[in-house]
């Protein structure tokens, strides 16, 4: 019937308004015929159906807008509830005003707001029902009918009937309003929940790649290993290829040690599982394994702490994303690389700026995503998903920005857990 626009959820919640319009439309013509034919209660009929003439008007106009391909706004949505409500507000006030018991059917819009709307529209919509309800007890055309007998026992049951509307008002603004806070939030954990799922299998399947390529790549490496050793005994005399297969060879090494952690940490990830080591250690230790994978990176290291040092969780999966983080930096940036540390007793703050071309607005939305790299044929895109996903488990974050004087400043900040002892 509508255009696959409306299964955005104020498209649908307009759909269902006018759904609902074209039912009451409906009711209150025969409701009308009724009181018009078989009652014969003498009623302000013109400006009454000239009323529901205009809701008509209006609701094949919202049908019309409907097979539009044009989003719908909260705006928009409360005007046509608005409207709905000042127009209730004429047809009471021709018939009876507050002492027409169809009254209460200002409970309705303002349930449909606070069920569909952010609670400003549902607070807003509250003192709208009830200001006209409460000019509804003085303003009105009366219905033909004799309470001079019992008249103040009668404008005591409608006081009593605008105090009960004005309670249940504010009590489904209240309700609904908290209620429909509460439904946000759960979705919002769910959707991170089923994030979270995604990242674990993503996880999970990198793991096993990962095991897999270490046993592979063991024996390549250690016949680079024997080669390597061989070149280094044939070529005595050549200092600077004596400088290079040694740089080669710490290379290899490197590589071997960072696989056989692999396969030794493999299954031991877990916080709870790891030791305590002091922050400032941690970071040294990092940055010296860095120097050995990248010794021609140039960079300069600040550090500033409170003493004692605290401890940081000391886990290989945990340095190895600080280490991601520090090779994307090289990567862009090989000549001049900035790392600045602070901490105090609960809190790590490591910041990486590098003086490279910055992020583009894809790399801004996707960078984290699996398999997303901004280096094709450089990078496999998984570095700093790896990244991400390890250091929030560890309770911590990630944070990419540009510089304002070109570059990316890589935050990234960690808990602490105790004073160094």
């Amino acid at each position: 019937m509508f255009n696959d626009l409306s299964q955005s959820p104020l498209s649908k919640n307009l759909q269902r308004l006018f759904l609902l319009r074209s039912i009451a439309i409906i009711v209150q013509c025969l409701t009308f015929a009724s009181v018009h034919w078989v009652l014969e209660m003498p009623l302000p009929w013109t400006e009454m159906v000239t009323v529901v003439t205009f809701l008509a008007v209006l609701n094949f106009a919202t049908w019309l807008r409907l097979r539009r391909n044009w989003p719908v706004s909260s705006l928009e949505f409360f005007t046509q509830i608005l409207i709905d409500v000042f127009a209730l507000g004429t047809l009471l006030y021709f018939s009876g005003g507050s002492t027409n018991p169809f009254v209460s059917l200002y409970l309705l819009p303002l349930t449909i707001t606070a069920a569909a709307l952010p609670w400003v529209y549902t607070w807003v919509m509250a003192a709208i029902t009830i200001g006209c309800y409460t000019l509804l007890l003085f303003y009105y055309v009366p219905l033909p009918h004799d309470h001079s007998e019992h008249n103040s026992e009668f404008n005591l049951h409608v006081s009593g009937m605008w105090l009960a509307f004005v309670l249940s008002t504010m009590l489904i603004a209240w309700f609904v309003v908290k209620m429909g806070i509460s439904i946000r939030e759960r979705d919002k954990d769910l959707s991170r929940a089923h994030e979270q799922a995604l990242r674990n299998e993503q996880l999970i399947a990198l793991g096993t790649l990962a095991a897999g390529a270490a046993h592979e790549l063991g024996t390549p490496l250690s016949t680079m290993a024997v080669i390597s050793r061989e070149m280094q005994k044939d070529n005595t005399e050549n200092l600077e290829l004596q400088n290079n297969i040694s740089i080669l060879r710490d290379q290899i090494t490197q590589c071997k040690h960072t696989l056989t952690q692999l396969l030794a940490d493999a299954g031991q990830t877990r916080a709870e599982d790891a030791s305590g080591q002091s922050v400032d250690r941690f970071l040294r230790e990092i940055l010296d394994k860095w120097k050995l994978m990248r010794p021609t990176v140039k960079f300069t290291y600040h550090c500033n702490g409170t003493h004692p040092v605290p401890q940081i969780i000391n886990t290989q999966p945990l340095g190895q994303s600080i280490l991601n983080l520090l090779n994307n930096a090289a990567d862009v940036s090989l000549k001049n690389i900035e790392i600045k540390s602070n901490w105090d007793n609960k809190e790590l703050r490591l910041e990486i700026l590098d003086f490279g071309k910055g992020l583009s607005e894809e790399t801004v939305q996707r960078a984290g995503q699996a398999f997303f790299t901004s280096k094709p044929g450089h990078g496999f895109g998984i570095g700093l998903f790896l990244a991400n996903a390890n250091i929030e488990r560890f309770g911590g974050s990630v944070r990419l920005t540009n510089r304002e004087k070109g570059g990316v400043c890589t935050q990234v900040r960690l808990p602490l857990i105790g004073l160094t002892t």
